[in-house]
């Protein structure tokens, strides 16, 4: 539905979600769960999904690394199989720890960083100033003053959103420019076209084999032999 390559990533992360789940016997993503329990136990409380939706931040990464970065990129997510033991999950809970582990992979994969975490940081800010303007209380007849009260926020983001969001808080925000989905590269094109040709390619020749022998052991069958000869006769009577 979202592509070929879109749909391979996110099973590649699906993959690592589960090696994860495996380790510590837990999901990722529960304090997302958690909050949406704990939200739904406050009267009038409005629950929202504040993330950029995740095709267009599939589209946006794949679309930001070359060829071999995606290849690098799959084989390591393949091939997974470092253990996890909770108390690695505490130590990335350390700021400065978290912010080494978020620096190496700036310097591995600088473009899916940009559009994995810094654009997600940027959306995220803007999510969350939308949701924390002051709210309009209703008015009796258009004479009235406004009156106005602050919103009350609780936003609950991954720890590595969270530099981002504190950097982006006070700037003004566009999010038109990283909502957008690149149109694919020239080379992305051949290299689709060839995959697919390729494919293509071997599934003719697949049922052209496989109608062959079907041909062949038809015509091997007594049955069909007997027909044949029988034309035979016919045509040369």
């Amino acid at each position: 539905q979202n592509g070929v390559m879109s749909g391979l990533m996110q099973m590649l992360l699906l993959k690592v979600s589960a090696h994860i789940t495996e380790q510590l016997g837990m999901a990722p993503g529960g304090e997302f769960r958690e909050a949406f329990k704990e939200a739904s136990k406050v009267p009038f409380c409005k629950f929202h999904l504040g993330d950029r939706p995740i095709p267009i931040t599939f589209k946006r990464a794949i679309a930001a690394l070359s060829f071999w970065q995606k290849v690098k990129l799959a084989w390591g997510l393949c091939f997974l199989s470092d253990p996890i033991s909770k108390d690695d999950v505490e130590k990335c809970k350390q700021k400065d720890l978290l912010e080494q582990m978020m620096a190496e992979m700036i310097g591995e994969f600088p473009d899916l960083h940009r559009t994995i975490v810094s654009e997600r940081d940027i959306y995220l800010t803007y999510m969350l100033k939308e949701a924390a303007k002051q709210i309009e209380l209703p008015r009796t007849s258009e004479n009235e003053p406004r009156n106005y009260i602050p919103a009350v926020v609780v936003g609950v983001v991954g720890m590595g959103h969270v530099p981002g969001i504190e950097k982006n808080w006070n700037s003004e925000l566009n999010i038109q420019e990283i909502m957008s989905v690149p149109p694919p590269s020239t080379s992305s094109k051949i290299f689709k076209f060839v995959i697919k040709a390729t494919v293509f390619g071997l599934m003719g020749y697949g049922c052209y084999r496989i109608g062959q022998r079907t041909v062949q052991l038809i015509l091997s069958m007594p049955a069909a032999q007997n027909c044949l000869q029988k034309l035979t006769e016919i045509r040369s009577q």
